[in-house]
């Protein structure tokens, strides 16, 4: 058979050119590329059919190269699963049907959290298909798509890779089409790897016959090009170019057709990651290299010593963790982990993740201890880091760490403090308790963390620690549901958090924490523009209300009082004594400093803002949205190159946080580097920003440009588009417009963000000046600041 393209000479069953990676057409049997997508028959299994008189399907969830694949009901054990379809184009092809069953067996013996099960091989009217469980989430394929991923989050999906490789190749088992569209990640970010229909079984009949190229082009190994035999190094190879694609967004080897890609893949080495963006560690670079080696030699000899190199110092960037941590001196630090999920079952993972918040809530009350905040420190979730590692990481002494077991009405809790610089324990216990004991349990695990970490406590710490919102186990279960759900913020997590929360309250009508809760939600909802402010703002308020009657001094019902008054009522009275109140409740409490921040902002007092801002990393300092916020206070505060350097460390955490580009387009914007501001401005308003922020900006830079045509026509678009996108800001626009000479306009757009509850108002009394002279030069200038209460 000759390869349509390079017109080599293949073997006749080829599937593919081992010359230039071309798929072949075979018209005698209607077989074409075992890795390439089919469509299903026009009107099969549609919606409520039911397949082996069993599985009851409930509607497309893909396509597979090896199999169509649908989400069913296992009607007999009531239960979702994933059905896979050998499609009808390549039934009638041996091979494929063979590495169908090859599928089957090469799963069927893996058991591993990494690696999707797979339940059954089965036929039903002349068709065969695989049972396997169904994974709510998405492929990394689709999540690569949003952009290159945060190294941390790259590194935690490679590691849990990795595993489920090591896994398959102790059990002799290569996968041999290891790409991002084979690799699933769960809601909770749990990877799953799916797909071995071109497993090849060590003891198994060699389906892989020289000159028979399988695989997908732009991820087979030089090896899988030529049709030769190949072992576990090709996953290695496959497994580079796909930890390539997520550190850079693109993939090593690209091309029009196979025989480019072919080509690439022989002769051509990538360019070095480090070279398409500038915070890839030297160590991740080189690994990732290692595995692109044309010679199987040369690339790691198996995936356990790829993990050993993937979790390597050099690899993970510890010197980041060093510099954007700065310790506080003479105060111990901890660390509290999420614990584990030991339960059969494996559906309690909220349970882990809410005790651990809890003991972080309790400790952060702590004067004289620094707890590092639940967004970093669950940010290594998964990722099975070195205790001394993690320790680097988030900059503290100690690390907690443990796991949860419950089964019916008992529950098993593990705990152990490590000594982060040595990673020696300090201390450990085990809790085999009743579910009802579960406060008892936290009191004594708190405890023993002020006692081994010798933190003195102050007056009425001690009975802080031991205070409880709620005896009532059911309620709190519903609780920890509910804080699991708000920590992954988006409409429908909001709706399942509410829904616990209410049923929180239900249970138990006096638990302060779970009115807290209700009010985060109606506050988040507002605050990302999920739901109009006006109206999720009075709903979070009475909810506070509600839990400030239950308990005065709950620090975050106080937190949640501080929000409402700063961004919605603009109290500034009332914003600064919550604040107070909070931060001498709960010191450790990094949002509600990072917001203080904004509050000083507000009260012009420059200096306190950067402090609490540098103190809200310290205590979170993984967390992208206050890098953001620190770009945004530094240029604020008039410090335009700290700001910019704040970016760079921002890009470092995220570098697809839209508000960080958002703060820095502004920094340039005020140094005079237009250009460079258009650039930063349109790169963030293709990630993220507020409607309406950042057209005003572009038309402010289109003025000092000199071209105010351009300017008057973004304003126009501008206003036109504020008719139909919901909470875009008038302050914005009102700025561009008071700058080419539409003075009434400008003040009827600041009457309408009053109205509105602009966010931009908040500091109008600061921005003003920078952003639009003619405004603030306005004898009616004065009027809004009165009216605002800033004319400071």
């Amino acid at each position: 058979m000759k390869c349509p393209n390079c017109r080599f000479e293949a073997a006749s069953d080829s599937h593919f050119c081992p010359q230039c990676g071309a798929p072949f057409e075979r018209p005698e049997d209607g077989a074409r590329s075992a890795t390439r997508s089919m469509p299903p028959p026009p009107g099969a299994r549609r919606p409520g059919s039911l397949v082996g008189g069993r599985y009851r399907i409930l509607g497309a969830a893909g396509e597979g190269g090896m199999g169509v694949v649908y989400k069913a009901e296992d009607t007999k054990l009531r239960r979702t699963v994933a059905l896979k379809f050998l499609p009808a184009a390549i039934a009638r092809d041996p091979q494929a049907k063979k590495r169908f069953l090859r599928e089957a067996q090469a799963a069927a013996i893996l058991d591993h959290p990494n690696i999707c099960p797979v339940y059954e091989v089965d036929e039903a009217d002349g068709e065969m298909f695989l049972t396997m469980a169904f994974i709510e989430g998405r492929s990394l394929k689709e999540r690569i798509a949003e952009g290159p991923l945060p190294l941390l989050e790259a590194l935690a999906i490679a590691a849990q890779a990795a595993e489920g490789l090591r896994a398959a190749h102790e059990k002799g088992v290569v996968h041999r089409d290891v790409k991002p569209a084979n690799i699933m990640l769960n809601r909770e970010g749990q990877v799953r790897i799916t797909d071995f229909g071109l497993a090849s079984l060590e003891g198994g009949a060699d389906l892989t016959r020289p000159q028979t190229v399988l695989g997908t082009p732009a991820y087979m190994s030089p090896e899988q090009v030529r049709g030769e035999r190949t072992d576990g190094r090709t996953d290695i190879w496959s497994f580079g170019c796909t930890l390539y694609e997520m550190a850079t967004g693109r993939r090593p080897f690209v091309g029009e057709g196979g025989r480019t890609v072919a080509n690439e893949i022989l002769n051509r080495v990538p360019p070095r990651t480090a070279s398409l963006r500038a915070e890839i560690p030297a160590g991740l670079d080189a690994l990732i290299l290692r595995c692109l080696e044309k010679e199987p030699a040369d690339r790691f000899p198996d995936f356990e010593s790829l993990l050993g190199a993937l979790q390597s110092e050099g690899v993970r960037r510890p010197e980041a963790g060093a510099g954007q941590v700065p310790s506080l001196a003479g105060l111990p630090s901890v660390a509290v982990l999420p614990f584990a999920d030991m339960s059969p079952d494996k559906d309690h993972d909220y349970f882990g993740e809410g005790l651990a918040e809890e003991l972080i809530h309790a400790l952060a009350r702590v004067q004289r201890l620094r707890v590092v905040a639940r967004t970093s420190a669950f940010a290594l979730k998964g990722m099975k880091l070195d205790v001394r590692e993690i320790g680097k990481t988030l900059g503290v002494g100690a690390v907690l760490e443990g796991s949860v077991r419950k089964a019916g009405s008992r529950l098993r809790v593990t705990a152990q403090l490590i000594d982060a610089a040595t990673g020696m324990h300090v201390w450990s216990e085990r809790y085999d308790r009743e579910e009802r004991d579960v406060f008892d349990i936290q009191d004594e695990i708190t405890a023993a963390i002020v006692e081994h970490l010798k933190v003195t406590l102050l007056s009425g710490e001690q009975a802080a620690l031991r205070k409880r919102s709620t005896a009532d186990t059911d309620a709190y279960n519903l609780y920890l549901k509910g804080l699991y759900f708000v920590a992954r913020p988006s409409t429908e997590s909001y709706g399942k958090a509410l829904m616990f929360f209410t049923a929180a309250t239900d249970k138990d009508p006096n638990f302060a924490l779970a009115y807290t809760g209700i009010a985060n939600v109606f506050a988040g909802l507002g605050i990302m523009n999920l739901a109009p402010p006006s109206e999720m703002w009075p709903k979070a308020k009475a909810a506070i209300q509600k839990a400030l009657s239950l308990d005065g001094d709950l620090a975050e019902a106080h937190a949640a009082a501080a929000e409402l008054a700063f961004w919605y009522d603009w109290n500034w009275d009332a914003a600064g004594l919550s604040f107070d109140r909070v931060l001498s409740l709960n010191p450790g409490d990094a949002l509600s400093r990072g917001m203080h921040a904004w509050f000083c902002l507000n009260r012009r007092r420059f200096d306190e803002s950067i402090g609490e801002i540098k103190k809200a990393l310290v205590l979170d300092p993984l967390m992208p949205l206050y890098y953001g916020w620190s770009v945004g206070l530094h240029w604020s505060v008039g410090k335009y190159d700290e700001a910019l350097q704040e970016f760079a460390k921002a890009m470092e955490i995220d570098p697809n946080s839209g508000l960080a580009y958002f703060h820095a387009g502004a920094a340039y914007f005020l140094k005079g580097h237009m250009d460079k501001a258009v650039e930063t401005f349109e790169k963030g308003k293709s990630l993220f920003a507020p409607p309406g922020w950042t057209e005003g900006m572009l038309g402010l830079i289109s003025i000092k440009k000199g071209d105010r045509e351009k300017a008057a026509r973004i304003l126009e678009e501008t206003l036109e588009r504020k008719k139909t996108v919901k909470h875009a800001s008038s302050v914005a626009v009102a700025w561009l417009a008071a700058e080419l000479g539409r003075l009434d306009l400008a003040f009827e757009l600041l009457d309408k963000g009053y109205e509105e509850r602009d966010t931009l108002m908040a500091f109008i009394h600061v921005y003003a000046g920078r952003f639009s002279p003619a405004m603030a030069a306005d004898p009616r200038f004065k009027g809004v600041l009165a009216k605002m209460k800033l004319d400071l």
